[in-house]
């Protein structure tokens, strides 16, 4: 990460910053794996149980997989007026003009790849209101090619901020991930960093954003949902 996307978020977890606005009642493990644990978990207590713990090994190696894929601990937003914040943990993999499919206008393309060791839980990288959204279905390429944006299975939200400016933030399934969750709805009002979706099993968010928008995040940098400021707005 640059030493000029560090200065802007805060660093950090637990950075100052005002609590997470998109908080809910459990925090540490995303609701979106309660079936996986549970189910792994209690395969793994029979097999222990039946077969000795030789048998069961294979079975709490899953059940620690689960467990550390679908955690989701709050985070800390950043103050600074303008930013957009990484609606993903993961790398930057894109940093381009490019043009945005679903606005159809020249855009700013930020995108951040998620592996199955990155927490899968998206927040929103912006202050405003959801003005419309779309889902596609589509292939399943690895996410961290640049064809996955337009052919893979993808929802996307159009979200305007409370300064006019449009920003499309797009959830893009992956290679092994097949399930995308999008909570969010038309004419709902989003904060930065409010939870509004989870991606299961590795995958990619692009964030388009108006020209003008000055990138402080650059390829290859580690980021933070949240805690990371990948742009500043003009």
């Amino acid at each position: 990460m640059s030493e000029e996307s560090k200065s802007l978020a805060g660093a950090a977890p637990g950075a100052p910053g005002r609590p997470d606005p998109g908080a809910y009642p459990h925090p540490i493990i995303a609701r979106e794996g309660w079936p996986f644990i549970g189910t792994a978990l209690a395969a793994a207590a029979a097999a222990h149980w039946f077969l000795g713990p030789w048998w069961a090994a294979p079975l709490w190696l899953v059940v620690a997989f689960m467990t550390q894929f679908f955690r989701d601990p709050p985070r800390r937003v950043p103050r600074e007026s303008g930013a957009v914040l990484s609606p993903a943990d993961g790398r930057v993999v894109a940093v381009e003009r490019a043009h945005d499919p679903y606005l159809e206008r020249d855009a700013l393309k930020m995108s951040v790849f998620m592996n199955v060791f990155n927490v899968h839980s998206n927040r929103s990288p912006v202050d405003g209101e959801v003005r419309n959204a779309w889902y596609h279905l589509g292939r399943f390429f690895n996410a961290a090619l640049s064809k996955s944006s337009l052919e893979n299975e993808r929802s996307a939200l159009w979200i305007r901020t409370p300064g006019g400016a449009d920003v499309t933030c797009v959830q893009i399934a992956g290679l092994v991930a097949r399930r995308i969750l999008c909570y969010a709805r038309v004419g709902q009002r989003l904060a930065r960093g409010e939870r509004f979706g989870f991606i299961r099993f590795g995958s990619r968010v692009d964030v388009y954003l108006p020209t003008g928008t000055r990138p402080v995040a650059s390829v290859g940098d580690k980021v933070y949902a949240t805690e990371t400021i990948l742009a500043v707005l003009p």
